[in-house]
């Protein structure tokens, strides 16, 4: 028998610590203020001037260490120089609860922005390798990749016939245009895709190169795209010019006109990526399990993705927490003019607190369910460490600096958005039963990280991310009733808490947007190494 712990010291919860600081920072903002009345500016009318630089100049020749910075980091890569050797120390590739089977192998989602497509496909393949006793297995991300962008497609489209009437340059048709059919997606979009395709082995519809290299077709798509979204919007026009047409009649001839239009993206992405099964065409698969003996299986998408993909866990029972400090918790959100599936299931998240998605985490692990989380993967993180931590780089100790932005103030800044996707395969608990770090399976491939995990510290999980999917079996009964009361507040649809389900995590669409955060994507190119 062991000694008794003595009990452990109470932790502020991180809303509570937000606060602290935000209180921090207001009086250290007054007490600037105050100090500001007393002091006439160098430069009167606002410009910058030379005399302002030579003040800051005289501070800097003051102190030996910002000297010594200067001296160091004119010629290294401050996030190479300045990683924190305690935080490597203290991130270790080691945890004391994870899921009791381990997948593989490593995927790797490439030049392209399929990260919930991977990171859903990694959750499902557990329970098809654990039932078919295999030693690696992927599903097919391309199959789920044609249909959605297909289906963005239709949805643009739509969208395009509903607000026919508003202005070009409006800003919701403009934005609308902008981001039309990203690689990206959130939870229920994923889930539309499954109840209606079911899912396929990669060995059934593998991968092309511009699944893996989305760029290319996107562009082309956006272009031809963006030409149908006028022409029906001229069509539009002329049949409401035409009193006798009623609106039944209106809305049949732009649909129809809709589905000739759609018929050159189906070319266009069927040549690039060739001819998936169809959901209820039936297929053979044929395969070894983990002792070499051979198996066969033959049936549809659908029924693929039923008897193989879940167990306990329907992925159509899961929702999504997500922590938003900028917005009230404990209500039902979704966001305006979002989805994949015309008609589908809505985007919706409970807003809650922190606390709550990490336990929704620790109860997953213990439970041998893989955790399927987005968050802001560029921030403070080292791709080739495989660390995310925010203290990962000494930027405040070297440069005199500090960081004073809360959560809240991140996503109403254009600081940080939800920007990928991942699985949590194990946590490391403490004594007192909180995490410390955890597990993440990325789709970065296997030359990163360790062997293609990320460790994750619980502070960096406090501040960048922003969902966990969860079982309504496994979720707080009172989160459950907000998602099934249905009360939704209606978010707008360029609200950084969707960002991942427009612009492509790392697709070369959207790099040049992210590779200033992420050191190995050079010239909006994702290198590969």
């Amino acid at each position: 028998m062991g000694s008794t712990m003595s009990k452990p010291t109470e932790m502020a919860h991180p809303e509570q610590r937000d606060s602290e600081k935000v209180s921090h920072i207001a009086q250290e903002l007054s007490q600037s203020l105050a100090e500001l009345r007393l002091a006439a500016p160098l430069s009167v009318d606002g410009a910058l001037t030379l005399s302002n630089v030579d003040a800051w100049e005289q501070s800097v020749e003051k102190s030996p260490k910002l000297q010594l910075a200067r001296t160091v980091l004119n010629h290294t890569n401050i996030r190479e120089s300045l990683i924190s050797r305690s935080a490597r120390i203290a991130d270790a590739h080691v945890f004391n609860n994870e899921l009791d089977f381990k997948t593989t192998p490593i995927t790797n989602q490439k030049s392209s922005g399929r990260c919930w497509l991977f990171a859903t496909t990694n959750v499902l393949r557990y329970n098809i390798m654990k039932k078919l006793n295999l030693s690696d297995f992927q599903l097919s991300q391309s199959y789920l990749f044609f249909w959605d962008k297909l289906n963005k497609s239709n949805y643009y489209l739509e969208l395009s016939i509903q607000h026919a009437d508003l202005p070009v340059d409006d800003r919701l048709v403009y934005y609308l245009s902008d981001e039309l059919i990203s690689d990206g997606g959130q939870w229920d979009m994923v889930v539309n895709l499954l109840e209606t395709y079911g899912v396929v082995p990669q060995a059934a519809y593998p991968e092309s190169l511009h699944s893996s290299l989305s760029s290319p077709i996107n562009t082309l798509l956006k272009t031809k795209l963006r030409e149908h979204a006028l022409i029906l919007r001229d069509l539009s026009a002329s049949l409401r010019a035409n009193s006798t047409l009623s609106e039944d009649a209106v809305l049949r001839t732009l649909r129809s006109k809709k589905e000739e239009l759609l018929k050159e993206v189906y070319i266009v992405m069927s040549a690039t990526l060739g001819v998936p099964p169809k959901p209820d065409d039936k297929f053979t698969w044929d395969f070894y399990d983990k002792e070499g003996k051979p198996g066969s299986w033959t049936g549809t998408a659908r029924e693929f993705y039923k008897a193989f993909a879940y167990d306990k866990y329907s992925p159509s029972d899961s929702f999504s927490l997500i922590n938003d400090p900028r917005n009230p918790y404990g209500k039902l959100y979704t966001v305006d003019k979002l989805g994949n599936l015309w008609g589908g299931r809505p985007v919706l998240y409970v807003n809650t607190e922190i606390e709550n998605l990490k336990q929704a985490v620790v109860k997953q692990i213990k439970a041998g369910h893989p955790v399927f989380f987005g968050c802001d993967v560029g921030q403070f993180s080292d791709r080739q460490l495989g660390i995310m931590d925010t203290a990962l780089f000494e930027y405040e100790a070297t440069f005199d600096i500090k960081f004073g932005l809360t959560k809240a103030d991140r996503l109403r800044t254009n600081e940080s958005s939800m920007t990928h996707a991942m699985v949590i395969s194990g946590v490391h608990l403490d004594a007192s039963g909180r995490p410390v770090r955890y597990k993440v399976e990325n789709s970065w491939g296997d030359a990163v990280g360790n062997k293609g995990y990320f460790v994750m510290s619980d502070a960096w999980f406090e501040q960048f991310v922003y969902q966990v999917v969860i079982p309504k079996a496994l979720a707080p009964k009172d989160l459950v009733k907000v998602f099934e009361a249905g009360e939704k507040q209606v978010l707008p649809p360029w609200d950084p808490m969707v960002r991942d389900a427009r612009p492509a995590y790392y697709s070369t669409t959207s790099l040049i947007t992210l590779r200033y955060r992420a050191p190995w994507l050079k010239s909006g190119v994702l290198i590969e190494e």
